[in-house]
């Protein structure tokens, strides 16, 4: 089976699951997207990285979700979501490229 890109998978999660409750009206749509982006992304780092890695980059997930909010107030929805999208996504690749250099 292909790698998926974790680091692509938890970006992609975070500006998604805001997209699609922007889009729709409706914030369980877009929690639904954001769940299940982390899902995928938490079981790729545990595959790559191992589970310790997997919970650190989980917890830095839903840290980064909760975080845009108010970081939201002073820069705009998107700039901030795309901002703690661009972290999760440079701790992600930063975890699973040194776990894959082991």
């Amino acid at each position: 089976m292909a790698k998926v890109p974790a680091a692509a998978v938890a970006a992609g999660g975070l500006v998604g699951g805001y997209g699609v409750a922007r889009w729709t009206g409706k914030r369980p749509f877009g929690g639904l997207a954001l769940a299940a982006a982390g899902s995928l992304a938490a079981y790729e780092w545990n595959r790559q990285a191992g589970p310790r890695a997997a919970a650190g980059l989980s917890v830095a997930y839903v840290a980064a979700f909760a975080g845009s909010h108010p970081l939201a107030k002073k820069v705009g929805a998107w700039p901030a979501v795309f901002a703690v999208a661009g972290g999760v996504a440079a701790a992600s690749w930063a975890v699973t490229r040194r776990a894959a250099q082991r």
